[in-house]
């Protein structure tokens, strides 16, 4: 019996011993235990994932007014070159002809200037002086339903003095609560006929 165990089954691991036992127990735990995830990888990945309207909305604008500002870029060069082009095909006239244009321009446009001066004068004041009836109009609206609400605010208060008083005994004087009552079914067979 000096030969047992075989010397290749216990290499080939079969029989079970003390060592197999804590060699499996040893696997195991490297199997369960996973490495976790760096702080750095943990942030990108959250943060790809993250809802922000307001980070949108920033974007948003950004785009928006880079967008106007590359419009505007361009209208700018194309007005430089339009510029330069005119001056380029424009043929150079004499300065006495040039002169006498404008001078005649001038006059022209004076006499046109001072017909629409007035007119705009006029209609600017008519529809300052409308405007103003509107608004006057409008106040005086206002003031009236302001002093109807008053009105109505204080008649109800004095309903409710009278509703609420109180005999020396402590008990609702009916002689004012009668009344009311009547008032109503009045004004109701008023409504209906």
């Amino acid at each position: 019996m000096k030969n047992w165990p075989p010397k290749d089954e216990a290499k080939r691991g079969e029989i079970s011993g003390p060592k197999s036992v804590n060699m499996k127990r040893r696997n195991n735990k490297a199997k369960n235990m996973t490495s976790g995830l760096s702080l750095e990888a943990f942030n990108a990945k959250s943060n790809r994932n993250y809802y922000n309207p307001a980070l949108i909305k920033k974007q948003k604008e950004f785009y928006k007014n880079a967008k106007y500002v590359s419009k505007f870029k361009k209208s700018i060069k194309q007005q430089g070159q339009q510029n330069d082009l005119s001056s380029i095909i424009r043929p150079q006239e004499d300065d006495n002809e040039t002169e006498r244009n404008s001078e005649m321009m001038n006059k022209k446009s004076k006499k046109g200037k001072n017909k629409g001066k007035f007119s705009l004068k006029e209609i600017y004041d008519k529809k300052r002086e409308e405007e103003e009836k509107e608004k006057m109009e409008r106040e005086a609206i206002i003031q009236k339903q302001k002093e109807e609400r008053e009105n109505a605010k204080a008649r109800r208060k004095a309903v409710k003095e009278k509703m609420y008083k109180k005999t020396r005994s402590g008990q609702p004087v009916m002689k004012y609560r009668i009344e009311r009552l009547l008032e109503t079914i009045q004004g109701s067979k008023s409504n209906n006929s």
